[in-house]
C-alpha cells in the first residue's frame, strides 16, 4: 500500500486550496491528519471505503470537504476558507477498521505528508 499527498502550499487567509493523495486502498476506509509545529498529530476528516460515509473534525466542518474516487486511486481534501490555525503538515492514511476513524492508531498506513502555510 503507497500512499502519496500533494497539494500543499502558501496561501492567504481566506483562501482555498486542494490536497490530493495517491492511493491505491479502494477497500480502506481514509482520512487526513494535521500537526501543526509543537503539536500532536490531529485528525481533520475521514471517509469511508465506498465514499458514502464522512466525518470531520469541528474545527474544519463546514470548510473542509473530503472525497475520494476509487476509479481513479484518488483521495482529496477541498480546503475553503482557510485559516492561520489551518497551518501544518497535512498526512493521508488508509485503514482497514474504521471502529473510531479519529484515531490515528486506527489506521494502518500513512502518506509522507505535504505543508499547508496559510499566512495572516
Amino acid at each position: 500500500v503507497q500512499l502519496q499527498a500533494s497539494g500543499g502550499g502558501l496561501v492567504q487567509a481566506g483562501g482555498s486550496l486542494r490536497l490530493s493523495c495517491a492511493a491505491s486502498v479502494s477497500t480502506y476506509h481514509m482520512g487526513w491528519f494535521r500537526q501543526a509545529p509543537g503539536k500532536e498529530r490531529e485528525f481533520v476528516a475521514d471517509i469511508s471505503r465506498i465514499g458514502d460515509m464522512t466525518y470531520y473534525a469541528n474545527s474544519v466542518k463546514g470548510r473542509f470537504t473530503i472525497s475520494r474516487d476509487n476509479a481513479k486511486s484518488t483521495l482529496s481534501l477541498q480546503m475553503n476558507s482557510l485559516k492561520p490555525e489551518d497551518t501544518a503538515v497535512y498526512y493521508c492514511a488508509a485503514g482497514i477498521s474504521r471502529a473510531v476513524p479519529t484515531a490515528a492508531t486506527m489506521y494502518d498506513y500513512w502518506g509522507q505528508g505535504t505543508l499547508v502555510t496559510v499566512s495572516s
